[in-house]
């Protein structure tokens, strides 16, 4: 992604509580900034920030995109995944994060066949035109919402929840380092 958008960096923010996970068993939030830091150490363009994870309470991405946004003047991106971008209508002041950055939804192969029609909920609709030069969505803003889409390859938290639980293996799916971690601290095995 950082190479798509020529982005200078990528930083990877776990959330605190996420409001999104409240029926999941969610490991505790320092576990996951430090397998983010293991899986993101050998890339000079990925760092980690605990900025949501200092923060207390809940985690909005509203308010994470504001701090960004006051202490960055730079152009910066929202990247997320497409099944979270479904979800977007039920965050927070979501209508207001399209005009504070520029969006990347890492989508699955063949999901946006259809690029004529909108990619967003009916609400947001009409905030957005697209633009077929750029191959973006342009907010009202002037932000833009590209839809990327990622080679395909079948990993997710879920399925490697689901592999350490039934002591699969989850060899090339995560780090190495973060695999050690997993293991060492006991995380996602089930409970007797």
């Amino acid at each position: 992604m950082w190479q798509a958008f020529q982005l200078e960096e990528v930083v990877f923010v776990p959330s605190s509580i996420p409001p999104h996970k409240v029926t999941e068993k969610v490991i505790e939030a320092k576990h996951r900034l430090e397998m983010v830091k293991l899986a993101t150490s050998n890339n000079p363009h990925f760092s980690a920030s605990d900025l949501e994870i200092s923060r207390p309470g809940k985690s909005f991405s509203i308010d994470t995109v504001r701090f960004f946004r006051e202490r960055h003047q730079d152009t910066f991106f929202f990247i997320l995944g497409g099944d979270a971008f479904l979800e977007v209508e039920t965050w927070k002041d979501f209508r207001n994060l399209f005009s504070l950055c520029h969006f990347a939804v890492m989508a699955r192969p063949g999901s946006q066949k259809n690029i004529s029609s909108s990619p967003f909920p009916e609400s947001l609709t009409p905030d957005f035109r697209y633009d077929a030069g750029e191959r973006a969505w342009i907010h009202v803003s002037g932000h833009r919402v590209h839809f990327k889409e990622i080679s395909f390859l079948y990993i997710s938290s879920t399925k490697v929840r689901e592999l350490f639980e039934k002591g699969g293996t989850v060899r090339y799916l995560i780090p190495a380092e973060v695999e050690a971690y997993i293991q060492e601290h006991g995380l996602y095995r089930k409970s007797p």
